[in-house]
This record gives C-alpha cells, structure tokens and sequence, in this order.
C-alpha cells in the first residue's frame, strides 16, 4: 500500500495518524527501523519531513534519502543527536525484543522538544495463543520470531514512560482499516502476504501507546 493515499485519510492508519501530526518540516527519529519498509510509508506520507533512524544492524541503503542512520544498541549506547532535537519519535516492534526498556524511554525524553511525542507499538498479549502458520511471511504467535523477550503490556510502558517525565496520552489496538475491512473478502482467497497483512488487522496484532514530552510552564 502506499502511503501517498493516506495523506488524505490518515485516520485509516494509526500509524499515518501519529505521522500526519507531526509538525511542517520537523524532525522524525524512528528507533528500531530495521529494514526501513514502514519508514519508507512514513516517506510516501511526509516527504516534507527530516528522518532520523538507529538500529542494532539496520538497512540504510533502503532507507529514505538524506536520512540520518546510527548503528548502535538502545540498551546501552547514548544516541549522537542533541537533547530536544525531535518533533517526534517512532519505536515499532522493538521493546519485545529488548531486556532493558529503561535507557529506550529516557533517550526518548532527552531527545524530544517540549511537547513533542513518542509512538510505541509491540505485539498484543494475545498473540501468545495464536496459531502460528508456515505459510505466513511474517510472525503470528509472539514466539514465532526468536529474538522475541517477552510480550509488553501497554500499563508496562505506561509505567516506563512516566518514569522518564513524559505523558502517556493515548493507546489502544493499532490497525489499518482498510486491510481489516477486506479480511472478510481475503478469508477465501489463497495465502498471500495481502491476506495475511489483512488477518492481523482485522485481529488488532499490535497494541500502541503515544506520549508526550510535557511543555514547562
């Protein structure tokens, strides 16, 4: 799907949502981008945008153009950019794998201007008793993907993000619409990575949380 499409419909999409508020021409981190597909969305939508990414590994050959790449480990390297440089940060399917979330959140508060917000998505506490399924291209039980710790709460990163000083303002079950919409149709139609995608949308795979970096009165 590309993303151009959601500019005008961004509430499709709880991610396109998160990204169509970020300021004109602001600066985006995106923490964990691994092979830069979902960043490569955020670009469709926002090209107006300055992107930042870190990953342990990462593929910023594939990333957007002019995008500002750090190889490093959250749990325990301090990122190269200044404090309150970020309109807004991203972190999608990364706190599963991690076994220290502490340093993640307080690299989040550091480096967000007042008022600017921090998106978070892992897998949902369900997807523990999913079948799993070895003609899906992607993970559907938790411990599908290895490299998986353990699932996440949204209360536990709620905990973790007011203990950093910023603002859980908003969660719940992340989805685009118009892939759950047509599982009904993909129900009967062969495996294909589009019938899957709409599966775990019409489920509700992921659960979000946005924060926010309070603004000092």
């Amino acid at each position: 799907m590309n993303w151009i499409w959601l500019r005008r419909a961004p509430w499709l999409d709880t991610r396109s949502q998160f990204i169509a508020g970020v300021p004109l021409h602001g600066a985006l981190l995106d923490m964990g981008s691994s092979d830069g597909e979902t960043l490569g969305h955020f670009h469709e939508m926002r090209p107006d945008l300055c992107y930042f990414s870190t990953d342990l590994e990462g593929r910023p050959e594939q990333y957007p153009a002019g995008c500002q790449f750090h190889r490093g480990d959250i749990q325990r390297d301090k990122l190269p950019w200044p404090d309150g440089s970020m309109d807004a940060i991203t972190c999608m399917q990364l706190v599963e794998h991690l076994h220290d979330l502490q340093p993640l959140f307080q690299e989040a508060a550091r480096l967000l201007k007042p008022g600017g917000s921090f998106y978070l998505e892992t897998p949902h506490p369900k997807t523990l008793v999913y079948s799993s399924s070895w003609e899906c291209p992607f993970t559907i039980n938790f411990y599908d993907e290895p490299t998986h710790t353990r699932p996440v709460p949204l209360g536990l990163l709620a905990q973790y993000a007011s203990q950093a000083g910023l603002l859980p303002v908003k969660g719940g079950v992340s989805r685009n619409w118009l892939f759950a919409a047509l599982w009904p149709w993909y129900f009967f139609c062969p495996p294909s990575r589009k019938k899957f995608t709409s599966m775990v949308h019409w489920r509700g795979w992921s659960v979000y949380l946005i924060c926010r970096r309070p603004v000092a009165k």
